[in-house]
């Protein structure tokens, strides 16, 4: 089936508020500075260097393009448009692309052929740049040839991400179906993985790295049928969710995501979920929101976005954890053996390059896809997919239309929409309500619809709506009877203090070097509480400049608590135990203070209720 709603372009939508200073965040930071700093994309072969030639540039700018355009940066797109210049140049006469010379394209791993196909197609909606589709036609044509006699042939991270091919061929079928493109998307799905053949395995850790539970892979995996069902006239199995069940029953954490470090770990909230799945499962998200137009993937996106991504981020964006613990009291490298199933020591460390840099090069896309997907083209007008500070202007039928959102939502729950167009129009503007809203109020009146409210039609002018809603201060029933506070989509947790420390070294002759070292955080406050009884007080704070700020959160809960022996893991000094030793109160309750989990670097979100 089509999509319900496709995507606007950055060049119709840009994000305003708190967003736009989380993204000019990114810009100052690591994600912004990469191509300086940092020899795997700096010196990248994909550039003319000698350095990696493969995941690592391509995740980079698939991030880095969309926050450009959208911050309206000139500096910046001249920088992502001089990168995307000597990729096109280097394309090869037969149409091959990546920085691998012909003897060795046998051996080399097509997931870099995917994956740039799918970066150029973003960054051909940001730059209009004409070259691309040529160069994306010549190159899927030519893995078109070598697939069919067997020049290469899906393997690997290739024939688990196969699906990724998709995202450039529809742009292709979309500017001239040809036959060949039908026989590269059989090829495709014919050489890739079929995930319900493992499935069976996302029961129980396994404690070793396999493709089969790499928690990347199904992050990715998620978004298969939104890409791959029309062009492979197949109905839509309804996967994603079957699946996305499964992954959560057996490996789900409190902010939405999966366990995986770097292997699906179980349901423990010591155990770590890689940034580059955090990422890449709002991607899939995103764009299963868009496919099935099922309000619950947007919530579900909203609960991932809006806690995971930022608290696995240093507050400048200049430092980021390969692997984010739920409960999480230090953050410093074991002395000995991992903690992690299948990561090293120091994965969930915030710094350059902590285990493996491909989180480094990919988690700038999470912020630049989050804005991009606030508003969604319907097919009767516009929707207002996500409560985002922003401002879209495109056309209906020919009549220029801007609509404006401004909100400090997820920490506030109002929404000002200002509609402006250009002569009467029939485009209708349908608005998300999440399911957790209640005394819904849209121009202070009261308004007993959920789910969706719908205006019909404008009139030349202005038109403004201002929709109010309150939600509850819940308890949330985690396994092993702990519980987590959860207000809307943010997860609340008991920061821990920590002693922050820089570090600053070279490493496989890579320099980590201030603003872009490594850090360690020690834990030096107490963390072994219980919820000691049902009762919250919400303090609003403002939005500060620095959005998940920790010293300056946005909101803040008081809870009653009490300590408890909770204990530590069995041969570390620095992890919690996965269950609390005993439940028993050793003291009287106490008022503390909960942040949102985005704003903590250290933190205790799932407790028991005593």
């Amino acid at each position: 089936m089509p999509a319900k709603y496709t995507f606007f372009t950055p060049l119709e939508l840009k994000p305003m508020g708190w967003l736009r200073r989380q993204l000019r965040l990114q810009a100052d930071g690591l994600c912004g500075n990469l191509d300086r700093v940092w020899p795997d994309v700096r010196d990248s072969a994909w550039f003319g260097g000698e350095r990696e030639g493969w995941e690592r540039a391509p995740y980079w700018l698939d991030g880095f393009v969309p926050m450009a355009y959208l911050l309206e940066d000139e500096e910046l797109i001249a920088r992502a448009n001089r990168c995307i210049d000597q990729i096109l140049e280097r394309q090869q006469p037969d149409g091959w692309i990546c920085p691998v010379p012909p003897e060795q394209r046998r051996g080399y791993d097509l997931w870099a052929v995917l994956l740039i196909g799918k970066v150029l197609t973003h960054c051909y909606s940001c730059t209009r740049d004409e070259r691309i589709p040529g160069a994306l036609y010549r190159m899927m044509k030519n893995l078109h040839g070598q697939l069919r006699d067997g020049t290469v042939s899906l393997t690997r991270w290739g024939a688990y991400r196969w699906y990724e091919g998709f995202v450039a061929l529809r742009l292709l079928r979309e500017r001239g179906a040809e036959a060949w493109m039908d026989d590269l998307a059989r090829l495709l799905a014919g050489g890739g993985m079929d995930y319900r053949r493992v499935e069976a395995l996302w029961e129980r850790p396994l404690n070793k790295w396999t493709f089969d539970t790499h928690i990347v892979n199904l992050c990715e995996m998620l978004r298969c049928e939104p890409l791959t069902c029309d062009m492979l006239g197949q109905e839509d199995r309804g996967l994603a969710e079957h699946f996305y069940r499964r992954l959560r029953e057996f490996n789900g954490t409190a902010v939405g995501t999966f366990t995986g470090d770097e292997c699906l770990s179980g349901i423990s909230p010591t155990q770590g979920t890689e940034l580059c799945a955090v990422v890449e499962l709002m991607d899939s998200m995103e764009q299963l929101y868009a496919y099935t137009g099922n309000r619950v993937w947007a919530e579900r996106l909203e609960r991932v976005a809006f806690n995971a991504l930022p608290a696995a981020l240093t507050e400048d964006m200049w430092a980021h954890q390969y692997v984010q613990m739920v409960n999480q009291i230090d953050c410093t490298p074991f002395p000995g053996k991992s903690y992690f199933r299948t990561n090293n020591s120091e994965a969930h460390r915030y710094g350059l390059e902590p285990h493996f840099g491909c989180c480094t090069a990919n988690f700038g896309q999470g912020w630049p896809k989050l804005a991009l997907s606030a508003f969604l083209r319907a097919p009767d007008g516009v929707l207002g997919a996500l409560p985002l500070p922003s401002r879209l202007c495109t056309e209906w039928k020919g009549t220029p239309v801007r609509i404006t959102l401004t909100t400090d939502y997820p920490f506030r729950n109002h929404m000002h929409y200002r509609v402006e167009a250009d002569g009467d129009t029939d485009m209708r503007l349908h608005v998300r309500i999440p399911s957790f809203a209640r005394n819904l109020r849209v121009n202070g009146w009261d308004h007993g619809r959920r789910g969706e409210l719908v205006r019909n039609g404008f009139r030349q002018g202005v038109t403004e709506l201002e929709i109010d809603f309150d939600v509850d201060t819940v308890l949330e029933t985690r396994p092993h009877g702990l519980r987590c506070l959860r207000r809307g989509s943010l997860v609340f947790s008991l920061p821990v203090e920590a002693e922050c420390t820089r570090v600053e070294y070279v490493k496989h002759g890579v320099e980590r070097k201030y603003p872009y070292c490594d850090y360690d955080y020690r834990g030096i406050s107490d963390w072994n509480l219980a919820f000691a009884g049902r009762e919250f007080r919400v303090e609003e704070c403002g939005v500060s400049d620095i959005p998940f700020s920790q010293s300056h959160p946005p909101l803040r809960i008081h809870a009653n608590l009490c300590h408890i022996n909770w204990g530590l893991a069995d041969g570390y000094e620095t992890v919690c135990a996965p269950v609390p030793l005993s439940r028993r109160p050793l003291d009287a309750p106490t008022d503390r203070l909960l942040i949102p989990y985005g704003c903590a670097r250290l933190r205790m979100t799932e407790l028991p209720l005593v």
